[in-house]
């Protein structure tokens, strides 16, 4: 069976982890279900939502080029009533539709570094290191 972004499929969790679940797919696949892609409200633990051997509906949301398998629970459902949460305006121009997770971790990277830099600079304005310092007097 061919996988496309925007199948839906029925699968089995075969796996829970602190960032998602493993869904074991038809045709002897597997993929990756991250925690953001779990519902629609904020989910701090895999495990109150599913749990392993529970048959799920998923959407395909990407495939990248060493084949991993991107998919979505809540994408496959209806959103609840009143429809889903509004994104930040940030967070939906950072996003591109099929965004690999490499190409995630390098923006994800890249905008630390630039936040980290302003951090550094207000730092150093402010008269050099903050937090614990050590006094002369030993």
């Amino acid at each position: 069976m061919e996988l496309s972004v925007g199948t839906v499929l029925d699968g089995k969790v075969t796996g829970i982890t602190k960032f998602g679940a493993f869904v074991a797919l038809p045709g002897g696949r597997s993929g990756l279900v991250h925690i953001s892609e779990i519902a629609y409200s904020y989910v701090s633990d895999v495990s109150e939502h599913l749990h392993e051997g529970q048959e799920v509906r998923v959407k395909v949301i990407g495939i990248d080029e060493n084949g991993r398998i991107n998919l979505s629970v809540k994408k496959a459902a209806d959103p609840p009533r009143g429809g889903a949460p509004a994104e930040r305006p940030r967070e939906r121009q950072a996003e591109a539709p099929e965004a690999s997770f490499e190409d995630k971790l390098k923006r994800f990277m890249h905008e630390s570094d630039s936040r980290m830099s302003g951090v550094r600079q207000y730092t150093e304005k402010k008269g050099g290191r903050r937090g614990n310092r050590r006094n002369n007097y030993d």
